[in-house]
């Protein structure tokens, strides 16, 4: 009789720690966003090159703001997820996305047939050309000009693709000059290393709006692009809540009034 009683209070036992268990692995569900290949966690690790304003840079007090870290800080935060801001190689960005060191790429980042087959694309929020910039006194008034002359870039940029796909310009070029990021560009064009610039144009404005008098644009454009963010090919969940929450903040007015504190108008292109 005793020997039941016990085998009857051990069963009890058992019953009651495996209710506890569930429930505690209910608990840590709830309070968990679905990420990449299914993985619950709160936090997303978004990757972005910090020399890239007005997209995403440094500060003078050496905080990163821009315009895309309020896009994807407001997108991730409506979606109850923590953002942490992870400045990466731009040049190896893709890798760094599938090694999983970053969730996702933000940071002007052009989407191109080539990066497609590695990377899911959310839909394209902003549209891009990319421009040249000569010094303001330049005797460059076009492409043509540029003829035999030093034509600098960022490298593994959307602007490196925009060079290859006019190769009677880029044949033309005495050399290309190739740098880390557009300020870097920029710098030798002041020094007389470059005679041009080839770059975004969002950055193109931001710098020329900061130093009417020093740069010039010339009327010529390589490629009409389009930004988006960029996932896992796994990531297809993530991708879609980011682009209901894109529809959303387009819908509340949030997306103008971000583009208009950078931009002084709305340029985002989200229905």
């Amino acid at each position: 009789m005793k020997a039941k009683k016990l085998i009857s209070a051990l069963l009890a036992l058992t019953v009651v720690a495996s209710a506890v268990a569930l429930s505690s692995c209910g608990d840590d569900s709830q309070s968990s966003q679905t990420a990449a290949g299914g993985e619950k966690k709160d936090t997303i690790v978004v990757g972005l090159d910090d020399q890239f304003p007005p997209m995403g840079y440094r500060d003078d007090d050496g905080n990163l703001v821009g315009f895309d870290i309020d896009i994807a800080t407001e997108t991730f935060e409506r979606m109850g997820m923590e953002v942490k801001l992870q400045p990466i190689d731009w040049k190896v960005k893709e890798q760094e996305l599938n090694a999983e060191t970053v969730d996702c790429l933000w940071n002007g980042y052009t989407i191109t047939d080539s990066r497609k087959e590695e990377v899911l694309f959310s839909d394209a929020y902003m549209k891009n050309r990319q421009i040249i910039v000569v010094m303001a006194d330049s005797e460059v008034n076009s492409m043509d000009d540029l003829s035999g002359k030093k034509l600098a870039l960022q490298s593994e940029s959307s602007a490196s693709d925009a060079l290859d796909s006019v190769p009677d310009f880029k044949n033309s070029l005495e050399e290309v000059l190739l740098f880390d990021d557009n300020n870097k560009a920029l710098m030798d064009l002041e020094s007389g290393g470059a005679d041009g610039v080839l770059i975004d144009e969002v950055v193109a404005r931001y710098y020329t709006k900061k130093d009417a008098s020093k740069y010039r644009i010339l009327d010529d454009s390589l490629a009409d692009e389009e930004y988006g963010v960029g996932f896992r090919k796994s990531d297809e969940e993530l991708r879609d809540k980011v682009n209901e929450t894109f529809k959303e903040m387009k819908e509340d007015g949030t997306l103008a009034e971000i583009s208009e504190k950078w931009f002084g108008e709305d340029i985002t292109t989200i229905q």
